[in-house]
């Protein structure tokens, strides 16, 4: 795994220079055969991986995005010494764990506890630590009697409680996660989440797989998408998201679909000047696929243009939208987003039950979304995107423009809103009974 040419990292850091990784493909069976006898290359090369350059800092915290086949588990395997590169260096600063696959490895005829103690000891822990953590690994995982039945009666979400809780029994240096907390309970999720956040807080460095926005956000400060093999983008968390979904809907269009993919300094650089590039925003993970474009976006609070609205207060979002060619059935959508990216709302027209009717070549739609905000004070912005063609259930058939943060604005607290916390106004009703301890059954 650490190449005899590194030089010693900091513990918890993690660096990858020229790291590529290929494949022997055979197209006869006795290909692989033939060579061995000296008969001539009877095969090509795939290509996983293709020159890797990555770094991570001490008690970082790295998600790693990328649709299937983007090479994301075979760099996790390379890193965790499961396989070698074909070429490059992997330097590893410390001890790592990995939760690549919760529960593979466990021997079914054996209970969760002996599978645990296993695991503990495999890990490094010595015999005189065993018992304080297993009392951990019992208690995290919450299997109760279950603990000490054998696994073959676990369920696949038990097995993932006991994966969970004897990978993080001992705190690692580098914690790997691919995918490993899409399973189990709600409330299992959240002992995980902040568990791995506790990590973070004591220094351990985290490297993330997951196709969940939502909880790379959550768990990460920084992203790279991995897009055939190679680094396309390596920036906040926002802006590789909002990338990747953009390709998502680029490979699934049936028309070509041009992407905005400047990496995020150059973006915001490029907003500041109001540069764009043909009809493309400066903002990364916008797209366009060419039938329409947007005119302008405008927040207005009293019917006037507003950067700082008051909360409680109804706000109209006016979105202006070019048709470049004629659209059947068009509908334009609105998201706001907090200032981590997460998507806190979105809706469009056909969702929200408002048919448009057919555009014209060279028509302008003026569409309002008007709504109370019932947000915590703060900054947020507004994507826009207009798509063709509502399905039942609210779905729209193609999108055919987004632009990503096209505007935003400031929430202020009214000087006689109530005072909260949180994310979203509940706006409880409250009530309150008093009772003699005789009706209340003491």
């Amino acid at each position: 795994m650490n190449s005899d040419q590194a030089l010693p990292i900091a513990q918890g850091a993690l660096s990858l220079r020229g790291v590529t990784k290929g494949y022997r493909l055979y197209q006869k069976k006795w290909g692989r055969a033939a060579e061995w006898l000296g008969l001539g290359n009877h095969h090509h090369m795939h290509w996983v991986l293709n020159g890797i350059d990555l770094d991570l800092a001490p008690g970082e915290a790295l998600g790693v995005v990328g649709e299937n086949g983007a090479g994301k588990s075979t760099l996790l395997k390379l890193i965790t010494g499961v396989s070698r590169p074909t070429a490059g260096h992997i330097n590893v600063g410390g001890k790592i764990s990995a939760l690549l696959e919760l529960g593979i490895g466990f021997n079914a005829d054996f209970t969760g506890r002996q599978n645990a103690a296993h695991a503990l000891r495999l890990s490094g822990v010595a015999d005189e630590q065993l018992s304080g953590l297993l009392v951990d690994v019992e208690s995290f995982s919450d299997l109760g009697e279950y603990f000490d039945y054998p696994v073959r009666t676990y369920s696949s979400g038990m097995q993932c409680r006991l994966g969970f809780a004897a990978a993080t029994a001992v705190r690692p240096d580098i914690l790997i996660v691919d995918e490993a907390l899409a399973v189990g309970d709600v409330f299992f999720q959240q002992r995980c989440y902040d568990r791995i956040s506790a990590f973070r807080e004591q220094g351990s460095t985290l490297l993330f797989v997951s196709h969940s926005a939502q909880a790379v956000f959550a768990l990460c400060d920084r992203a790279v998408l991995l897009s055939e093999g190679r680094v396309v983008i390596d920036g906040a968390p926002r802006a590789v998201i909002d990338l990747y979904n953009a390709q998502v809907v680029a490979k699934s269009a049936a028309h070509g679909v041009t992407i905005q993919s400047l990496p995020s300094d150059d973006a915001a650089s490029a907003a500041g000047s109001g540069h764009t590039e043909g009809d493309l925003p400066a903002t990364v993970g916008s797209y366009s696929a060419g039938s329409a474009r947007l005119d302008g976006v405008a927040v207005l609070q009293a019917g006037e243009p507003a950067a700082a609205v008051l909360a409680d207060r109804p706000i109209t979002v006016r979105a202006r939208v070019v048709f470049l060619e004629a659209v059947a059935d068009p509908h334009v959508g609105v998201q706001v987003r907090n200032v981590r990216g997460e998507v806190l709302y979105q809706a469009q027209t056909h969702g929200l039950g408002h048919k448009l009717g057919d555009a014209a070549a060279h028509e302008v739609l003026e569409v309002d979304f008007t709504f109370i905000a019932p947000l915590m004070p703060g900054d947020y912005t507004l994507t826009v995107g207009v798509a063709a063609g509502g399905k039942p259930g609210g779905a729209v058939e193609r999108s055919l423009f987004r632009h990503q943060d096209i505007a935003s604005f400031s929430l202020i607290r009214p000087p006689d809103d109530d005072f909260w916390d949180g994310i979203v106004n509940l706006r409880p009703q409250v009530a309150v009974r008093r009772m003699a301890e005789s009706e209340n059954g003491g």
